[in-house]
């Protein structure tokens, strides 16, 4: 069902390191359908929207590292609340160049994670804007 308010607003990290010069992406699976994701959350009051995003690569992925301040993109998607319901969301995406990979975190036994190419991170995630994020980090500067 969908609504014409306002969308609800989270912030999202787009893990990455470099391999051999090349990038690749860190994506998890949603803990209720295990679709390949990017870790996200809900915005809070106080808290940057860039250490929101960090927060939430660190407890949905493991990762900890160098989060960018501004924002890499932004994308729209319906979360499922429920079965019959759901909330249109405005998800700004920051990029976080991981330098730390735990062996614990608080959602570990809850996702998957694993690391893609951009153009395979494309294909495994559903949300079109996320689609075309991941597909300009594949693409090597001039």
């Amino acid at each position: 069902m969908m609504s014409n308010r306002t969308p609800a607003t989270q912030y999202a990290a787009l893990p990455f390191r470099l391999r051999n010069g090349r990038p690749e992406i860190l994506l998890v699976t949603s803990r209720e359908t295990k679709r390949w994701i990017i870790p996200k959350g809900w915005a809070e009051e106080g808290v940057k929207p860039c250490d929101m995003a960090a927060r939430e690569a660190y407890e949905e992925a493991g990762v900890r590292g160098t989060v960018d301040h501004r924002p890499f993109g932004n994308f729209r998607y319906m979360k499922r609340l429920s079965t019959n319901k759901s909330v249109l969301c405005a998800v700004t995406v920051f990029l976080l160049e991981v330098d730390e990979m735990l062996d614990e975190w608080p959602e570990k036994g809850q996702r998957e994670r694993r690391w893609l190419t951009p153009s395979q991170a494309a294909l495994a995630v559903g949300e079109s804007g996320l689609v075309e994020m991941l597909l300009r980090l594949g693409i090597p500067p001039d």
